[in-house]
């Protein structure tokens, strides 16, 4: 059974820095595609950035540049660093993985529905 645990997630102040951590178990990493999202209070959960096999990454507009996400299978882990975080980024952001294979355009879509798996989510908090 796949689970995902994330952690890091904490109260800035705008311009800081926080790295979002993933803990995967029992999810293979020869084949994936997996990424961040977040949802605000009355907000739609959107895609914050994917990873796919390889390392081919895609962000959405409002992070590029301030997002990076990694992944670390030798430690079956998935990581958002958010630099330069801004009060638009407070949300509770979730880990999420999808089943088995998947093309890359599916994958980079970023779009909720098509993802299996998820984690509990872990809030991100920026104040000015």
């Amino acid at each position: 059974q796949v689970q995902l645990v994330e952690s890091g997630g904490s109260s800035v102040q705008a311009g800081g820095s926080l790295r979002l951590s993933c803990a995967a178990s029992s999810y293979s990493f020869s084949n994936y595609c997996m990424g961040w999202f977040r949802q605000a209070p009355g907000k739609e959960r959107e895609g914050v950035a994917v990873i796919s096999s390889g390392g081919s990454t895609s962000y959405a507009d409002s992070v590029k540049g301030r997002f990076t996400i990694t992944e670390d299978s030798s430690k079956n882990t998935l990581y958002l660093q958010m630099n330069s975080l801004k009060p638009e980024d407070t949300a509770m952001y979730y880990c999420a993985a999808v089943k088995g294979i998947v093309d890359w355009a599916t994958c980079h879509q970023r779009e909720p529905r098509r993802f299996d798996y998820w984690g509990q989510g872990t809030q991100v908090t920026v104040s000015s």
